[in-house]
């Protein structure tokens, strides 16, 4: 039972409590997260943190009035709690349920809708030089992990804030103690002193009567900054034009409280730095919150359980190719933009410590930096999901294919990801990846399929990508060499008539269970640039119609190529595209979702039926 939390269903009810409510609301609130996370599977850790610092928030801001602007958004979950999805949250990332992360059109508290990082202080500072425009004195705040903090685009946004004057407040939630000391009691008195009225005005005051001798007043600012400086880490925000206040013990209510209501009262940009522990309040995600950062559903009272997996996944496969290959070429180095486990890069991180990179959650850097390696004769890997190699878009056609330099883009995550949803799917890198010259596509069909065209896309001395999807293929048979395939080549894996299906990668197994009752033929394209052109032709010739079928968007992807080519050589075959629609797909179980979009087996031979030429 969580007697205080079930009254809150709105930041309203919050704000009725007394102070001395607080901690026991989120002793309550922590409660409810691990129960109903454990029961859907989720983001634990980074929630369980932020526990105390959302509470703070909604009960200092007014709310939704006063923008909350979360970063990434997989530590809202306690905000939407608070915000009337209490109940809701049985269906937290499911079909037609809520999503894991904010969104605009789920509630009128989710002020700005994010997957992505280092997207909050850009966001906030637009909010906030709107509501001065508009001449109301709503409030803004960025809520940031100092993950994020390492994404240029959250400097680039501090380094405009600080010029704007405008009533934003960031908050660095430094949950890895990464940037700060240990807290303390005179870290926290310090931040309430400094974020107070007379602090303010007497510095203000001060000012004022110094305007008159500028060498005083020059010295007064200096030997501000030198104390600041010598009690807490703010000089570099300090200098970009923020009020740097902190840090402080994010679990410490009283003093958040206080320090958010001080600081609510301070004209101009605001930073507040809070130290906060991942996973608190439960022991086991305190002891491993990488384990329990993203969980699938487990009993509280014992944990997660590691289950052998029974079939290997790309991801695995990927990490495996990439030590093999590592072990025979002292060049290869792998990059990463913070998704070392993700991307199954940590065992060769283990092994490779000197060639393996971590850059953060900097996409375009990685790039560019992968491109700085390939131009002093270095054979960069950059492991990525396809969601996050938009980020770096300019980077991969400026910095790598302009210059035509030899980085592989091992592209995890290809095609629609389940419960993460629209902000995390990676529905269009067939078709902004093969309008760029110089490079390289291929899409798996299966696992032991993606070890070779990783190996044929490492010998290659150009741009290269090899995108596959997440999780577990056919469950084909990896085998241990490190074998390359003719580039530009498809296959054709089942002889019909009248129909050929065209499958890309992920598509080829239930394109082959479609053709059975159809009598169709089936290739499995594997290059979607260059795309075997004379196998497509063969194919056009000898069939009465051409059905393309990719986990990608129909528009500009494996499909337009091959009416492309077609087009390009004069011939009219009747053809029908299959893949994903123009729209984002929301988040649910993944083969439910490939079905509602009419690529599973059923799907496909459905389309086809109603497509069948006389």
């Amino acid at each position: 039972m969580h007697p205080l939390l079930e009254t809150i269903n709105t930041p309203d009810d919050l704000r009725r409590l007394e102070r001395k409510q607080l901690p026991q609301l989120a002793e309550e609130l922590r409660a409810f997260l691990v129960e109903s996370v454990s029961k859907t599977g989720g983001h634990l850790s980074s929630n369980l943190g932020t526990v105390e610092l959302t509470i703070a928030l909604h009960y200092v801001f007014d709310t939704p009035d006063d923008k909350l602007v979360w970063d990434v958004g997989h530590q809202t979950y306690a905000h939407k709690i608070l915000t009337g999805r209490r109940e809701a949250m049985q269906t937290l990332r499911m079909k037609d349920g809520i999503a894991g992360f904010p969104k605009r059109d789920e509630s009128p508290y989710d002020a700005f809708g994010t997957g992505h990082s280092s997207t909050s202080i850009s966001a906030a500072l637009g909010m906030a030089v709107a509501a001065r425009l508009a001449g109301n004195s709503n409030r803004a705040v960025a809520i940031i992990g100092d993950g994020a903090m390492t994404g240029g685009m959250a400097f680039e946004a501090l380094n405009n804030a600080g010029t704007l004057d405008a009533n934003l407040l960031v908050v660095l939630n430094d949950n890895d103690m990464s940037i700060s000391t240990p807290v303390g009691a005179l870290n926290n008195y310090l931040a309430k002193l400094m974020s107070g009225r007379f602090y303010a005005a007497m510095w203000r005051g001060g000012e004022k009567v110094l305007k008159g001798i500028p060498p005083v007043l020059e010295f007064a600012k200096r030997a501000e900054e030198h104390v600041k400086g010598m009690v807490t880490p703010g000089t570099l925000f300090e200098e970009l034009g923020f009020n740097y206040i902190g840090p402080i013990d994010g679990h410490d209510l009283d003093t958040l409280v206080t320090t958010l209501h001080n600081i609510r009262e301070l004209e101009g940009p605001q930073f507040l730095h809070i130290v906060t522990q991942k996973g608190k309040g439960y022991a086991r995600a305190e002891d491993d919150c990488v384990l329990y950062h993203g969980v699938s559903k487990f009993d509280p009272k014992h944990g997660i359980v590691s289950r052998p997996a029974t079939k290997k996944t790309y991801t695995h496969v990927f990490g495996d190719w990439l030590c093999d290959m590592a072990a025979t070429d002292d060049k290869l180095i792998g990059i990463t933009p913070a998704m070392c486990e993700g991307s199954g890069m940590a065992e060769f991180a283990e092994k490779f410590p000197q060639r393996y990179f971590d850059v953060g959650i900097a996409e375009q850097h990685a790039l560019t930096f992968a491109a700085g390696l390939a131009c002093d004769g270095y054979k960069p890997v950059v492991a990525i999901y396809s969601t996050f190699l938009q980020r770096a878009y300019d980077q991969l056609i400026h910095d790598i294919a302009i210059q035509n330099l030899p980085v592989l883009l091992a592209i995890d995550r290809g095609g629609l990801v389940g419960a993460d949803g629209a902000t995390h799917a990676g529905s269009f890198d067939l078709s902004f990846l093969r309008c760029i010259p110089n490079m390289t596509v291929m899409a798996p069909a299966d696992e032991n399929e993606c070890r070779a065209m990783l190996t044929t896309a490492y010998r290659m001395n150009t741009p290269t990508a090899v995108r596959y999807p997440r999780g577990s293929g056919t469950g084909a048979t990896v085998q241990p060499a490190l074998q390359t395939l003719p580039i530009g080549k498809g296959e054709v894996r089942r002889q019909g008539k009248r129909i050929a299906i065209l499958a890309f990668g992920s598509m080829l197994a239930p394109s082959l269970a479609a053709a059975e009752s159809l009598d169709a033929t089936v290739a499995n394209m594997r290059f979607v640039k260059p795309l075997d052109e004379a196998l497509v032709l063969r194919l056009a010739r000898e069939h009465a119609l051409l059905v393309t079928v990719e986990e990608n968007v129909v528009g500009g992807g494996a499909g337009s190529a091959v009416a492309e080519c077609l087009a390009r050589h004069g011939i009219a075959s009747p053809i029908l595209h299959l893949g994903l629609p123009d729209a984002f797909i929301e988040q649910g179980d993944p083969a439910k979702l490939l079905a509602d979009c009419g690529l599973d087996a059923a799907g496909i031979l459905n389309s086809i039926k109603g497509k069948l030429p006389d």
